[in-house]
């Protein structure tokens, strides 16, 4: 009969040594007979509760009572209800008696009354807990009594346990039973097990075994009045020993006091359900729950709602039990974010609640949500990561950042957003010290030799600036063949003032990679040039560096004097007010995207920064915020500059394709350099610059009529042509689409380079004439009106000038114009 009800009630279990559970230390108290462990799963070590109830008859009414809450706990399923997982029965025998023990395994859950001690929250904080947890378990309880017309019957502070989540859940399930007040038939007690519930939680009916009026009431009434119990026992911190303490009502909040004391009506018909308990109470109304509540339902907001809860949640968090938040909201919002359901403003309440982790705490629950972040597609979401990645930067490992970041990221540096792009640059001074060699050569330097060149001034500053600090990370070859053609060839030949600043500064900050004859013929001769450069923080930082560099030369002038062979490295730390690590450039690049202008207040770091050693240390990597700027005045006009070569020269770096695809793997944008082609004008662009060209004040126009007479004229532009043309019908209507008024020339910025105003006398132009190849007007120059239809003349401003022909030719006189 035993091994029947084995296989009956609990079904998944034959012993315990078939238990694929570890049983650890028991807790100090548990709800009724039963024994709470600690345990862990024998695959994976995952935690785990087990509960045991030992009896040592097999007709032992703890057994039976036992086995009504096995069946009841795996069949009755809620999100405040707690989760069953396995169950088995042992027999032991005790010398000749038999033992037989019942083992529930469940989630990891602990005590209330032990977890309430741990927390010691008081106040404010103290009663938004209580109210989470409270309504937790209403739900729970009105999910029985009103969805499954169920009675728990033993509702107290032992019934109730909590989470790791700190989540309240019911359980004890051994009294549960169904609610017969619909069966007239129905005669005897309606919970079979009633007597396992101690008097003091018994309301008077049930004390009284008045079946009844308990089949008479609502099913709610009994776990009404174990509701009341477990409110009285969490408010005054002590266990219920008799009925008659539950009138002591000092310590239950004003805000839930009316409802308690229904609760507790002596009337079982006039208490209060446990539904209509979570409608009117207004204790139930706080931060903690309000958020916890929206958290839970986040896939049925919009996004207009979305948005403004997560920007207030970075504040309200503050405001929260820290554990509450840690515990319970943190994996509620890691698993939002990474399942898409959050909001990009979520990210930063995400890693604030991260920074009150311990590291390790950190790389479990936050840094997982975050490496998967990286291959989302939300731009919105990049930005944060980027943003706010030096607050979890030093958590990644290197073979995470090579392996799974890197990738995602690089996307960064092609994309259309100048903002993402400069992100995308400045997050490489945390990545790149994670990045492997191969990496570095074979793809990001390659990125970088693209963004050198960018449309955006910032971003081809902090381009430099970044080369300079990752110059430490680069084997020795890499830097020989980069390091200068990128600093001097490219930086320092930039239209950008503080570009042209970071290029020097860079150069300042890797002299320590540099041998004396690179120094003397190929950095030197480089920055001696800009010491008279128009912008004078480009100048004064020229100054200094000839001085470093000179010093370098001297010092090794003087060793190679006095015959000291040893190879002292040329290192910065000997130089004063070298900065190794170089700071970022003022950007004003914003979140909206706007384009900035090469005229904006950009302004590199100052070189005033504190000496440091020339491989840049992850832990010396300085916030944004920290940067001394050197300003650059907004209302300088960078086209009046002089700078030797502009970038659309050869520049020492070859040409560069929109995309990687077409460099080869092993080239990194610095090698093999050739010439760049110099993009060709627009044809009015290239006429206008042949104007420029050309002396204005003495024109000499030449104009060849078909039969090769030419004529110049001073004084007409077009000169005089056959008078066999026909002449303009008015006399009154111009030879050209040019406007005859004349224009003051500081009122017409264009006067300089426009044609003369047409003489007083009619010019006639005769039907396929052509114009001087000379004539730098004559491409777009109007025809000349005729007395006839517009399609008897010319096509009109635009038309090339016929080539006239070798030899006598037949002129054809039959066109309507003759």
């Amino acid at each position: 009969m035993l091994n029947f009800l084995k296989g009956v009630v609990s079904g998944s279990g034959t012993g315990l040594k078939d238990l694929p559970y570890n049983i650890g230390e028991p807790y100090s108290s548990a709800w009724g007979s039963w024994i709470h462990y600690r345990g862990t799963s024998k695959d994976d070590g995952t935690p785990v509760s087990v509960f045991a109830l030992s009896g040592s008859t097999t007709n032992d009414g703890h057994l039976a009572a036992g086995r009504n809450g096995v069946k009841r706990l795996r069949t009755v399923r809620h999100p405040n209800i707690l989760s069953f997982l396995h169950s088995t029965e042992a027999e032991n025998f005790d010398g000749s008696t038999a033992k037989v023990t019942i083992y529930i395994v469940t989630e990891p859950v602990m005590p209330l009354s032990e977890k309430l001690k741990e927390l010691g929250l008081k106040g404010t904080q103290r009663d938004e807990y209580y109210a989470w947890g409270l309504h937790r378990i209403a739900k729970a309880v009105s999910f029985l009594n009103n969805d499954c017309k169920l009675v728990h019957g033993n509702v107290c502070l032992a019934s109730v346990v909590v989470t790791q989540t700190l989540d309240w859940k019911l359980h004890a399930f051994d009294v549960l039973s169904e609610f017969d007040g619909h069966n007239e038939s129905a005669v005897g007690p309606m919970l079979q097990y009633d007597w396992l519930i101690g008097a003091q939680y018994k309301s008077k009916e049930l004390l009284k075994s008045d079946w009844t009026t308990i089949r008479k009431s609502p099913p709610w009434t009994i776990d009404s009045w174990g509701l009341g119990c477990l409110i009285y026992e969490l408010f005054s911190g002590t266990k219920l020993s008799k009925t008659e303490d539950l009138c002591n009502t000092a310590s239950i909040p004003k805000s839930l006091l009316p409802d308690y004391q229904r609760l507790l009506s002596s009337m079982p018909p006039r208490r209060l359900n446990s539904s209509k308990l979570l409608e009117n109470s207004e204790y139930f109304q706080n931060k903690l729950v309000e958020t916890i509540q929206f958290m839970e339902i986040l896939n049925l907001k919009d996004s207009v709602e979305k948005d403004t809860f997560f920007r207030k949640l970075p504040n309200l968090v503050e405001q929260l039990p820290r554990e509450i938040v840690l515990k319970k909201l943190l994996p509620l919002l890691a698993s939002a974010l990474e399942f898409g359901s959050a909001a990009a403003p979520a990210l930063t309440a995400l890693l604030k609640m991260g920074s009150w982790l311990s590291t390790d705490e950190f790389s479990v629950k936050v840094l997982p949500t975050i490496i998967k972040l990286f291959a989302s597609n939300d731009r919105s979401i990049r930005v944060g990561l980027l943003q706010h990645i030096d607050q979890y930067g030093e958590s990644l490992s290197a073979k995470i950042v090579d392996e799974q970041v890197y990738a995602h990221v690089a996307t960064g540096f092609s994309d259309t957003s100048a903002f993402l792009r400069e992100l995308t640059l400045k997050s490489m001074l945390v990545l790149a010290p994670k990045l492997s060699h191969r990496t570095i050569s074979g793809s990001l330097l390659k990125y970088l030799s693209k963004l050198q060149v960018d449309e955006e001034p910032a971003i081809r500053t902090n381009t430099t600036i970044l080369l300079g600090n990752i110059a430490g990370y680069l084997n020795e070859g890499t830097r020989k063949r980069v390091l200068i053609n990128a600093l001097t060839v490219r930086a320092l030949r930039d239209t950008f003032a503080p570009a042209r600043a970071a290029g020097i500064m860079a150069l300042s900050a890797t002299s320590s990679y540099y041998d004396v004859t690179e120094i003397a013929t190929r950095i030197l001769p480089n920055i001696v040039v800009f010491t008279i450069d128009p912008d004078s923080d480009v100048q004064s930082k020229a100054f200094e560096a000839v001085d470093q560099f000179l010093q370098l030369i001297k010092q090794h002038h003087e060793k190679t004097n006095t015959g000291d062979t040893s190879t002292t490295s040329m290192g910065t730390s000997s130089i004063p007010g070298n900065a190794s690590l170089l700071g970022w450039a003022m950007s004003s690049l914003t979140l909206k995207g706007g384009k900035s202008s090469e005229q904006g207040s950009y302004s590199p770091a100052s070189s005033s920064m504190p000496p440091t050693s020339a491989v840049p240390d992850s832990n010396s990597i300085a916030d944004n915020s920290s940067i001394t700027p050197v300003h650059v005045s907004s209302s300088m006009d960078m086209t009046d500059q002089h700078v030797p070569v502009s970038l659309s020269l050869n520049d020492g770096w070859g040409e560069l394709d929109n995309g990687l695809e077409g460099l080869d793997g092993d080239k990194d944008g610095w090698d093999d350099i050739e010439p760049q082609e110099e993009p060709k004008p627009s044809p009015l662009l290239a006429n206008i610059q042949a104007a420029q060209r050309r002396p204005v004040s003495q024109p000499k126009p030449q104009v060849a009529s078909l039969r090769g007479s030419i004529k110049n004229d001073d004084e007409d532009l077009w000169g005089s042509v056959p008078a066999t043309a026909p002449a303009p019908r008015t006399s009154s209507q111009p030879s050209s689409t040019r406007s005859s008024r004349t224009v003051d020339d500081d009122e017409d910025p264009w006067g300089a380079i426009s044609a003369p105003a047409p003489s007083t006398k009619s010019l006639n132009v005769k039907k396929g004439g052509s114009l001087d190849d000379n004539d730098p007007w004559a491409a777009i120059a109007a025809p000349v009106p005729t007395s006839k239809a517009r399609s008897s003349i010319g096509r009109g401003r635009g038309n090339k000038p016929t080539v006239p022909k070798l030899g006598a030719q037949r002129i054809n006189r039959t066109s309507s114009g003759m």
